[in-house]
């Protein structure tokens, strides 16, 4: 049987769908394709604050969307 036909694989599409959506948003708007720094730390800080940028976007998607 193919994995295609299994009743979990649509959800789990769903679900890679909304995870790979974030790595697309931190690579395209917040210019994370290459490092603009050098070395892990100062990495690790600017993943957190595009990071921190994403959400409060979603945020901020979240509270205008019509109840």
């Amino acid at each position: 049987m193919r994995t295609t036909t299994q009743p979990g694989y649509a959800v789990s599409q769903r679900i890679r769908k909304r995870i790979e959506e974030v790595f697309g948003w931190i690579k395209t708007v917040g210019n994370f394709r290459k490092t603009r720094v050098i070395g892990f730390d100062a990495n690790q800080i600017a993943v957190y604050m595009v990071g921190a940028a994403y959400n409060l976007h979603r945020i901020g998607r979240i509270l205008a969307a019509p109840a």
